[in-house]
């Protein structure tokens, strides 16, 4: 049986959680991600190749002036690449990095809804076993019938792809 101070860590990690999250489709599959983390979202624009990147590295977009990377969160995730649609956005990210803050550009099938989601509608990620990576997941929010996955997009895009992603940008700019 779980001790209270267990009890209440897990309490207050869902309360940090608990808030507004940008929500969007890749395939079949809701995510929804912290709207604090969201700086804009912009319709699907042609980007830019970088060699020697990931393989989840579509390139680099000019956004007014900035060169910001740009990742494919399909394929991050493994998932079969899909064919660009009207409904194609790419959601510009802010990452911390060290003092500052890193734009990063995330492709998604669609951009659905902002919802405010409370601590009593999120639920832990479940647990796979060792071998499956699940820290990137915040928690698992039930929204009426479905459930939305919320990412930590930090974890998401790890501070390896961060660096190098900031690496990408500065040559690129030069």
């Amino acid at each position: 049986m779980a001790d209270t101070a267990t009890i209440q860590k897990n309490r207050s990690s869902l309360r940090a959680q608990e808030g507004k999250y940008l929500t969007f489709a890749l395939g079949q599959e809701e995510y929804g991600l912290e709207i604090l983390k969201v700086r804009e979202i912009i319709g699907y624009i042609d980007v830019t190749a970088v060699p020697q990147t990931p393989d989840y590295v579509k390139g680099v977009i000019n956004l007014r002036g900035q060169v910001i990377p740009v990742v494919d969160l399909r394929s991050k995730f493994g998932m079969q690449a899909a064919e660009a649609t009207e409904q194609t956005c790419i959601i510009v990210v802010e990452i911390p990095k060290n003092d500052r803050n890193i734009s990063t550009g995330i492709v998604v099938d669609k951009v659905q809804e902002v919802l405010d989601i409370s601590s009593e509608s999120i639920e832990d990620a479940p647990e796979f076993g060792a071998d499956v990576n699940t820290n990137f997941i915040l928690g698992m929010g039930k929204i009426g019938k479905s459930v939305k996955i919320l990412l930590d997009i930090d974890k998401v895009l790890s501070s390896v792809d961060v660096v190098s992603l900031s690496q990408i940008t500065e040559e690129t700019a030069e």
